[in-house]
């Protein structure tokens, strides 16, 4: 329990006792019409069936729900929530341009062992009276959850302390992010550049370069996110705090052989596939 009057100890403090990102605690749910949160909501879940719907098939989505919305409004919504159609076309998820742009390094490699390659993503979360994001990095061969973070800014402060968590646990060979300008930023690169990490980065509008994560995106809103409706920036954090140990430590995967993700990760399976895949490579 947080005492804001506790001059003992301070917010921060009781903050990084409880695991608990110092934003979150601050958290004021953005200020717009309910509307708005509504039809945010709704192109969510519409986003996770159908990921290749850009602003007018979304804008035809919510007018054959009853409500009625022109295309510009979807646009600047879908931009708000930071989600675009995964074709190449013009979307909402912009790179700066005075940030560098690295190749997709992944296309035809075989991807066979822990820390080879991370990848990370930022994703909309609902709540009851507004919205947060989620910053998320994984290891692509265990689907292991390295760290994740939540913020209601989508600035690059929050993906940098993901960052730094996730390399207390290990140092991946190449981290794959999209081309979005918090991942882009030169403050984020540069702690990879300085851990001498390639940096790879999906293609314009194409969501399935990185598609683990974005399966992992899916696991979280049907199996968490859209089963409750948080009240606040904390409840947010706990709920996903759980469900975030759950994916990792108890939650078997099909495509693993029904291993769990921590399993795949700290077992030391695939240290002699690494083994014989560096020297046939070298």
């Amino acid at each position: 329990m947080i005492e804001p009057n506790n001059t003992a100890i301070s917010i921060s403090q009781q903050c990084a006792l409880l695991n608990l990102n110092l934003s979150s605690y601050y958290y004021e749910p953005h200020r717009d019409t309910t509307l708005n949160l509504t039809l945010m909501n709704l192109i969510d879940q519409q986003f996770m069936k159908t990921p290749f719907y850009g602003s007018p098939r979304m804008t035809w989505v919510l007018r054959k729900m009853g409500y009625a919305v022109n295309h510009k409004r979807v646009e600047r919504l879908m931009q708000w929530m930071g989600i675009s159609a995964i074709y190449p076309k013009p979307h909402t998820n912009q790179p700066n341009p005075e940030h560098k742009i690295y190749p997709y390094l992944l296309r035809n490699l075989d991807i066979i062992y822990p820390n080879q390659v991370w990848c990370a993503d930022i994703t909309y979360i609902r709540m009851l009276g507004g919205f947060m994001y989620s910053f998320v990095i994984m290891d692509w061969f265990s689907r292991y959850v390295l760290a994740w973070e939540l913020s209601n800014t989508l600035d690059s402060l929050f993906c940098i302390e993901g960052l730094k968590d996730a390399l207390q646990k290990g140092c991946p060979a190449i981290f794959n992010t999209d081309q979005g300008s918090q991942l882009s930023a030169v403050a984020f690169t540069n702690i990879l550049n300085d851990h001498n990490i390639q940096i790879s980065m999906d293609g314009r509008g194409r969501a399935y370069d990185n598609i683990f994560i974005e399966r992992l995106w899916r696991s979280v809103k049907y199996e968490e996110v859209y089963l409750h409706d948080y009240q606040d920036g904390f409840e947010a954090y706990q709920r996903l705090s759980q469900y975030f140990e759950f994916y990792n430590e108890a939650r078997p995967h099909q495509a693993l052989n029904y291993r769990t993700p921590v399993e795949m990760y700290s077992s030391g399976f695939g240290s002699e596939v690494k083994a014989d895949y560096l020297e046939k490579v070298q």
